[in-house]
């Protein structure tokens, strides 16, 4: 048996290897195409920004869960012992900053 192949063989691979060879080249030229570089970067962008913005939602998310654990309890009754100084705090807040624009104006 022989490993000699004929000049059609060796014509056929060529052709296989230069078709081969054109789908590789239309992929590089695709790929660093300015719009296609662009694209990715905005698609890289983006991702940032929303994985960002996820991870600030649940840390907010949690945030609120627990200062409203704070003020309510399990059963989802206010806790009078907690809420009623707080908006006596909140109130007397107000108050100053009330106090504090009107000496201004006069």
């Amino acid at each position: 048996m022989s490993d000699a192949r004929t000049p059609a063989q060796i014509e056929a691979d060529i052709i296989t290897r230069r078709e081969q060879l054109a789908v590789v080249l239309d992929e590089i030229g695709v790929r660093v195409h300015p719009k296609t570089i662009i694209g990715d970067a905005k698609a890289k962008a983006a991702e940032a920004v929303d994985r960002t913005a996820g991870r600030a939602f649940v840390a907010v998310n949690r945030t609120v869960s627990d200062v409203k654990a704070q003020f309510v309890s399990e059963d989802g009754a206010p806790r009078l012992e907690r809420v009623i100084p707080a908006a006596m705090l909140a109130v007397g807040v107000v108050g100053l900053v009330v106090a504090s624009k009107r000496r201004r104006r006069s």
